[in-house]
């Protein structure tokens, strides 16, 4: 019989997990027992994906503010910090600007504008435009910002991040001043000593400090980096990626991703003789077109993932092939045209007009993305993500 259903991803419920849980197991036993309970059969190709979130709790890769600022005073001073381009988030920032309050006598907190990286806006792009404010010249301090806009209002929390930030700093025992530029040298006016908060562009902006003479610059990469009184830590990312855990506790982003995503595979191999693929995802990567938040707060979609998953999809367009090759044809004879083009095509079909509207995306990104959307960020406790057919085209 034909088969008439594509990709499906399913969100497995697993138990909650906790510092020192097998994670390994919990996984195949979630896997193997939807299975068992009729919901799917393992098949060769099929996807398995763990989010991050729990991989780094059955890790215990947490740390404190007190280590977080230990760290920052141990490699920035402790005295002035510039803290540029941070990320307007409760979740993922202000429990990191806490612990760097917590390092330093004094914070100049630099914001861009009108939104951070990942498209949280502080103020609305049709009234920046209003004003004659063009945001990659004019530099401002809060006083300038809120007479020209009054006070920023998240549209979706609700959240005056600006104030905010200032208050969490001052309540850690540091003087607060807020700059507004879009200029890594700006911050430069004020102090030497940078620690600039950027994900995707980090590497680019420490560039840029260097050139302009800055004494010491870190990234939120080099935070944590090494373990620091006991905590967990992250060589590659640092405190990127991170989440609050408590109000006085971070959960880093996870360690040896590739190792365990590999040891899944291996048990599910084991108990069933299939071939299966396995990545750890975090944030997704897809922009709303309403708050237009971008999400992609984690450095990475995914730090971990089977083999299989590198590279790129290799598809071509069906309605290019309907609209144009086999323009003349209809029904059956459409079919069976698209099929054996689909069966014969290039491996290769980088800049073929006939893939021209497909996603030029990494698959760990599409895959992972779909994944953080199964999921979700609340109560569906489904940590774990089952994806069939994510493989298949026209012709199976």
């Amino acid at each position: 019989m034909e088969r008439r259903v594509g990709t499906v991803a399913r969100g497995l419920r697993a138990p909650i997990i906790r510092e020192g849980d097998d994670l390994k197991k919990i996984v195949t036993d979630t896997v193997l027992g939807a299975s068992a309970s009729g919901e799917f059969t393992v098949m060769d190709k099929d996807v398995i994906g763990i989010t991050e979130a729990v991989l780094a709790r059955a890790q215990g890769n947490y740390a404190t503010k007190e280590q977080l600022a230990k760290d920052v005073r141990n490699k920035l001073g402790g005295e002035e910090i510039g803290v540029i381009f941070p990320i307007l988030s409760r979740n993922r920032f202000a429990i990191c600007l806490k612990g760097i309050a917590r390092g330093a006598k004094k914070i100049f907190l630099m914001l861009s504008y009108p939104s951070d990286e990942v498209g949280n806006h502080l103020v609305d792009i049709d009234l920046m435009y209003e004003k004659g404010v063009d945001p990659y010249k004019k530099v401002l301090t809060q006083k300038e910002f809120e007479k020209l806009f009054g006070k920023s209002k998240h549209p979706f929390t609700g959240m005056d991040y600006i104030s905010y930030y200032k208050q969490l700093i001052q309540e850690e025992g540091a003087e607060a001043e807020i700059i507004f530029s879009n200029d890594p040298k700006t911050i430069l006016l004020y102090t030497k000593n940078v620690l600039t908060c950027d994900i995707h562009t980090r590497e680019r902006t420490k560039q840029i400090l260097r050139d302009a003479g800055a004494k010491k610059i870190l990234g939120l990469d080099d935070i944590l980096d090494k373990s620091v009184d006991g905590s967990g830590s992250n060589s590659r990312y640092g405190i990127l990626g991170s989440n609050k855990a408590t109000e006085e506790t971070i959960k880093l982003f996870p360690n040896d991703c590739d190792k365990f995503v590999d040891s899944v595979r291996d048990e599910i191999k084991k108990a069933t003789g299939k071939n299966v693929e396995v990545l750890v995802y975090g944030d997704g990567a897809f922009k709303d077109p309403v708050g237009k938040i971008w999400e992609l707060a984690d450095p990475v979609v995914s730090p971990g993932y089977t083999e299989g998953l590198s590279g790129t999809p290799s598809e071509i367009k069906l309605k290019y092939l309907a609209d144009n090759d086999f323009a003349h044809l209809n029904g059956e004879e459409l079919k069976k045209a698209v099929s054996d083009y689909i069966k014969n095509k290039d491996a290769d079909l980088e800049g073929k007009m006939v893939s021209q509207g497909t996603t030029p995306r990494r698959l760990t990104d599409l895959i992972g993305s779909l994944c953080d959307l199964i999921s979700g960020s609340g109560d569906k406790g489904t940590p774990i993500v089952y994806i069939q057919g994510y493989f298949d085209n026209y012709t199976k």
